[in-house]
């Protein structure tokens, strides 16, 4: 084993202050106590789904492959590469005023604005570990998550763009271009807005069709938002249907995010992933397994070694089934350590997956990148 890990391991990063993050109880995300519930739920993005993530990587099989990293608390001017000032100040206010929340199912209570600097400066890290030679796959494992977050806006539990933060540090640190692939079930919004009208950054998204979902979400996730300007053409949105599993996600991956990226030819690979495309979410409708996390990870390890050097950011968002995301997460990073056999089996997973749909929409789905993407024209 000892020689096995020597040539594969992941730098996981990673401090304990995140799980100050408190959320808080009520109906699922909302914080209503209606008065006639004898038991409220935790807020889904709560610590617990981290403290399995941690333990799951420090003491299941794939812990020889990891090595692990102090994480760090971003400074205020580092956050301003990719955030507004007007919009940083208002979260640095809310905190001084004892927290409030801040769009739907998003609350900024005490310890909450510590925690957040800890995830930015931590993913910052992690990058910068890469861009200084450190090593070559680096694992951002951060709450509150960052995805949603816009330069303007928060949202979606997200204050502050973790994995756009990083993003920006590695076009800054010379990188000439950059994609990012979130698989989270959500559409990474905040994230392609930052870079909407760049052709330095290719933002792919794979996620549910859920459309927007209010004032802090405008965006809506079809395949229509393509970026604007400079930036047209480099924004890929897949939204998949309900119900899409292992198969259709890995359609998605090998007939749309694949011939993409060696189209764009990126020097720097994200892989921002949540566990909420999981087939057990309560936060998600997709059908992702193990085995579909564990192949996504390969097809990205793949991608890396043909384009980037071998170099992956990985950024922790959603996931919020308490047992079921810390397992995927060990098998996204086995597929992306490109281990010959699975080290963890799956506890849980069945699902007779009928992915017809899916393909006919991801068919759909290319026939459109091929028609209205200039630089995806004639792959």
């Amino acid at each position: 084993m000892a020689s096995a890990c020597s040539n594969k391991m992941i730098d996981v990063f990673w401090h304990e202050g995140m799980l100050n993050h408190e959320t808080g109880k009520g109906v699922f995300d909302s914080g209503i106590d209606p008065g006639f519930l004898d038991v409220l739920e935790k807020h889904p993005e709560n610590s617990d789904r981290i403290k399995n993530m941690v333990s799951i990587l420090q003491k299941g099989p794939i812990s020889p492959y990891i090595s692990w990293q102090h994480g760090r608390p971003a400074q205020v001017n580092e956050l301003l590469s990719f955030h507004a000032p007007e919009y940083i100040d208002e979260l640095i206010e809310a905190d001084k005023q004892g927290g409030k929340m801040i769009c739907a199912g998003t609350f900024l209570n005490p310890g909450s604005w510590d925690a957040a600097l800890l995830a930015a400066g931590t993913t910052l890290s992690a990058m910068k570990h890469i861009l200084d030679g450190h090593g070559k796959l680096a694992y951002a494992l951060v709450r509150p998550p960052g995805h949603h977050a816009q330069p303007k806006q928060a949202d979606g539990y997200c204050f502050l763009n973790n994995a756009g933060l990083a993003v920006q540090l590695a076009l800054d640190s010379g990188c000439k271009k950059v994609t990012v692939i979130d698989i989270d079930v959500h559409y990474g919004n905040g994230t392609a807005e930052g870079f909407y009208r760049t052709d330095k950054v290719l933002t792919v998204s794979l996620h549910m069709n859920h459309g927007s979902w209010g004032p802090s979400h405008p965006q809506n996730g079809s395949v229509g938002e393509l970026g604007e300007g400079e930036g047209y053409g480099y924004n890929l949105n897949i939204p998949l249907p309900n119900g899409t599993g292992d198969r259709g996600y890995g359609y998605a991956m090998k007939e749309l995010v694949v011939p993409a990226v060696h189209k764009f030819e990126p020097d720097m690979i994200v892989l921002v992933v949540g566990q909420d495309s999981s087939a057990f979410d309560p936060n998600g409708r997709q059908c992702l397994t193990m085995d579909g996390y564990r192949d996504i990870g390969r097809i990205v390890h793949s991608l890396a070694n043909k384009h980037s050097g071998g170099q992956i950011l990985i950024v922790q968002e959603g996931g919020y089934h308490i047992t079921y995301s810390a397992y995927c997460l060990h098998a996204m990073l086995e597929g992306v350590l490109d281990l010959p056999q699975p080290l963890l089996c799956d506890p849980i997973a069945y699902y007779p997956e009928d992915e017809a749909f899916a393909v006919e929409l991801i068919e759909a789905t290319r026939k459109y990148h091929k028609e209205a993407v200039p630089f995806l024209k004639g792959t």
